[in-house]
């Protein structure tokens, strides 16, 4: 496993964990129950919508999200340094539109149209879609921890030397869920996490 990537390692332990019954991947059947039901995730679309569109909504093990219309690009005209614990919106351009253009090497900040309320007992993690995957533009989520409610702020990497489009309102990652074998002692609501209840795109934050 050492020559493996990091996320094919970390697919490697959660395969490992579900054979020996440790932890479950959620299937289709239950993620619209618990969409349907409990509002997990909302909007929710009961199919996989895929014709003459990057595609979204329920898969066999998974749910595809969809990106919002409101982007945060990085820029350098201002010259400012990208500080994590002390972010300066200067470093970023704000745009609304159905079509995002990001700069060649250059990073984005965007949202789910998807509002999501995690159960107590459960934590997803996100990958992103082939089709961008294969123009060389990198989607990353951190994982949706137990409890954890709000529109998922979304990090998108264009790797290429060439300007890149992302399409709003379609298809940019696939959400598994994965159950754990016990409860945890303490969910992101219970330490009342910096994120929690986000709406729109949310900069880094650091707790004072």
């Amino acid at each position: 496993m050492s020559n493996f990537p990091p996320i094919a390692k970390y697919c490697y332990v959660i395969m490992k964990q579900k054979k020996q019954g440790n932890m479950g991947l959620k299937s289709d059947r239950w993620i619209r129950e618990k969409s349907l039901q409990e509002k997990m995730i909302d909007p929710f679309c009961e199919e996989q919508i895929g014709k003459d569109v990057i595609s979204y909504g329920l898969s066999s093990y998974g749910y595809d999200i969809r990106v919002g219309r409101e982007f945060k690009i990085f820029t350098n005209v201002n010259s400012t340094v990208v500080d994590p614990k002390n972010f300066d919106e200067a470093n970023v351009i704000d745009i609304e539109s159905d079509i995002a253009i990001i700069p060649p090497n250059s990073f984005a900040l965007a949202r789910t149209v998807e509002y999501f309320k995690m159960p107590d007992n459960v934590l997803a993690i996100c990958l992103g879609k082939s089709t961008y995957a294969r123009c060389g533009i990198i989607v990353n989520v951190t994982p949706f921890e137990p409890a954890f409610e709000g529109h998922i702020t979304i990090e998108i990497s264009n790797t290429t030397p060439l300007p890149a489009k992302i399409y709003a309102n379609e298809g940019i990652a696939q959400v598994l869920f994965l159950e754990g074998d016990e409860p945890c002692e303490v969910t992101y609501a219970d330490k009342k996490g910096k994120y929690q209840s986000q709406r729109g795109i949310t900069l880094p934050r650091i707790l004072r």
